[in-house]
C-alpha cells in the first residue's frame, strides 16, 4: 500500500513539473523564415487562376551566418496559401479588405528623360524619370515605347535603366536617333533593321521589341518603317513590333501574331454605325495585340464608347506616360484601370490586362504573376466606392469604383506604402549593422 502511495505522489510531482514547464516552452520564438507575410488580402493572380482571399510569404534574405538555406532567394515568392503563420515573417502586412495582385506592368511609357531640348522624348524634357511616377501607382515594370534607337540606347541604359528602382525595359525605335521629333522620325535612311537587331541582341534582358511611330512620309512609304521594324524583329529572334501609327487593313496584313497596335481607342476602329470594322476583328483573330496607350489624346470617347459597348476590350492596359499625359486625362495606371472597370470589364480582367497579358506580349513570362519562386513584385490596392468622374477626350465616363494603390513591393522590398498596415513598423538593425546609417 505504501509503495502505491509513493508512486502516486511521484506521478503528481511529474505532472506538476510538466505543467510548470509548458508556459516556458510556449515562449520559444518561432524562427523568422520569411521577410514579409501578407495576410488576409484578396489575391488576384490570373496566370494561376487565383481570385480569392489568400496569404503570401516573401522569402527572407539568405544569411550564411545563420547556417541555413531554405531554397528561396532574396525577393522571391516563397509561399501562397490560405493561412500562413504570421509569426514566420519578420514583418506582417495587413491586407484585410484590400486586393493583392502581381506588380503592374505598364508596357507603354516614355522615360528616357534628360536635358536635350531638341530631343523631346529622346533624352529630353517630355519624358519622365520612372521612379517618380511608377512605383507609387503600383507599377513595378515599365516598358519605354521607342524613346531610344540603336544610336543612343546605351545612354538611356546608363542614365535611366541602370539607375532606377523601377524595372525599366524598352521597345527600341526603328529610327536610330529614337523619338526626337519629325526631322529624325521621318528619315528612312536612319531606319536600319540590322543595327536595330544587333542592339537588341546585345541587350536581350532589357530590350523586348521594336517601336515604330510618328512617320508621316508621302504615299505608301508609311509601310517601309513597318517592314523594317518587322525585319529587325525577325533578325533579333522573333521580337514583337509595337506600332503607333495609322490604322489600315494593309498594315495588319504585314503584322505577325504578337505584334502590337497601340492607341487602339484613338484610331477609327469603328465604322459610321459604331460597329467594329471587320478587318480589326480579323486582326484580333490573327493574334494581333491591341494596347490602350491612353496618352494625352489617344483615348477618344466617340471611338472608345461604342467599341467597349460592343465588348471590344483591350488586350493590354497602358498609360503612354509622359510629361503632358500624366497631368491631363490619363493621370496614372490605376486611373485608367478604373475607367475600364466603369466600362464593364471585370476586376480580374483588368488585372490580367495590366499584369500577365503584357508580360506575355513582351516575352517576359518570369513577370506578371505570383507563382512560388517568381520575383516578388506585388501590388496591394484598395477599391474606393463612390461617384467618380473620369475625364477623357470627348467627354466624361462615370463610375462607382476607383482603384487606389496602397503598397508596392518591388523585388521583395517595400518601395511605397500609403497607410502603413505593417507590423512591426521598424526592425532593429541586423547583427553587425548597428550604428551604421
Amino acid at each position: 500500500m505504501m509503495k502505491k502511495q509513493i508512486i502516486f505522489l511521484l506521478l503528481l510531482v511529474l505532472i506538476a513539473g510538466c505543467r510548470n514547464e509548458a508556459p516556458e516552452a510556449s515562449k520559444v520564438p518561432v524562427e523568422k523564415i520569411y521577410k514579409y507575410v501578407i495576410k488576409g488580402g484578396h489575391l488576384i493572380d490570373p496566370k494561376n487562376n487565383i481570385d480569392e482571399v489568400m496569404d503570401i510569404a516573401i522569402s527572407a534574405p539568405t544569411n550564411p551566418d545563420r547556417g541555413y538555406d531554405r531554397g528561396s532567394r532574396d525577393g522571391k515568392i516563397a509561399l501562397v496559401a490560405k493561412n500562413i503563420n504570421p509569426d514566420l515573417g519578420e514583418q506582417v502586412i495587413d491586407a484585410r479588405g484590400l486586393y493583392v495582385s502581381p506588380g503592374l506592368i505598364d508596357m507603354h511609357v516614355h522615360v528616357f528623360w534628360g536635358s536635350d531640348m531638341e530631343g523631346t522624348y529622346r533624352n529630353g524634357p517630355m519624358s519622365v524619370p520612372p521612379d517618380g511616377f511608377a512605383l507609387r501607382t503600383g507599377v513595378t515594370t515599365v516598358v519605354d515605347a521607342g524613346c531610344a534607337g540603336w544610336r543612343n540606347f546605351e545612354v538611356f541604359k546608363e542614365q535611366t535603366i541602370d539607375f532606377s528602382n523601377t524595372r525599366v525595359l524598352a521597345f527600341l525605335n526603328i529610327v536610330g536617333e529614337g523619338m526626337a521629333g519629325g526631322k529624325y522620325e521621318n528619315d528612312l535612311n536612319d531606319m536600319d533593321a540590322r543595327k536595330t537587331a544587333d542592339m537588341i541582341l546585345k541587350y536581350p534582358e532589357h530590350i523586348v521589341g521594336i517601336k515604330n511611330a510618328h512617320y508621316y512620309g508621302p504615299g505608301d512609304t508609311y509601310l517601309i518603317p513597318i517592314r523594317r521594324g518587322i525585319e529587325a524583329g525577325e533578325l533579333a529572334g522573333g521580337k514583337p513590333l509595337m506600332l503607333d501609327g495609322r490604322l489600315g487593313e494593309e498594315i495588319f496584313d504585314l503584322f505577325r501574331p504578337g505584334d502590337i497596335f497601340t492607341h487602339v481607342y484613338g484610331r477609327a476602329i469603328v465604322d459610321s454605325a459604331d460597329n467594329i470594322k471587320p478587318f480589326v476583328l480579323k486582326a484580333r483573330e490573327k493574334g494581333i495585340i491591341f494596347d490602350v496607350g491612353f496618352g494625352g489624346a489617344s483615348f477618344r470617347l466617340p471611338i472608345a464608347e461604342p467599341a467597349l459597348n460592343a465588348g471590344f476590350f483591350p488586350d493590354a492596359i497602358s498609360t503612354d506616360l509622359h510629361i503632358n499625359s500624366m497631368n491631363s486625362a490619363m493621370k496614372d495606371m490605376p486611373n485608367i484601370m478604373s475607367i475600364f472597370l466603369a466600362k464593364g470589364m471585370r476586376l480580374a480582367e483588368v488585372i490580367e490586362a495590366s499584369t500577365w497579358n503584357p508580360a506575355k506580349y513582351i516575352q517576359r513570362e518570369d513577370l506578371g504573376h505570383l507563382s512560388v519562386g517568381a520575383v516578388a513584385d506585388v501590388t496591394i490596392f484598395d477599391i474606393r466606392k463612390g461617384d467618380f468622374g473620369f475625364l477623357v477626350i470627348g467627354g466624361e465616363i462615370r463610375g462607382t469604383q476607383r482603384i487606389e494603390n496602397e503598397i508596392t513591393i518591388r523585388g521583395g522590398e517595400i518601395v511605397y506604402n500609403l497607410n502603413g498596415r505593417i507590423s512591426p513598423v521598424t526592425l532593429p538593425p541586423a547583427p553587425g549593422q548597428r550604428g551604421r546609417i
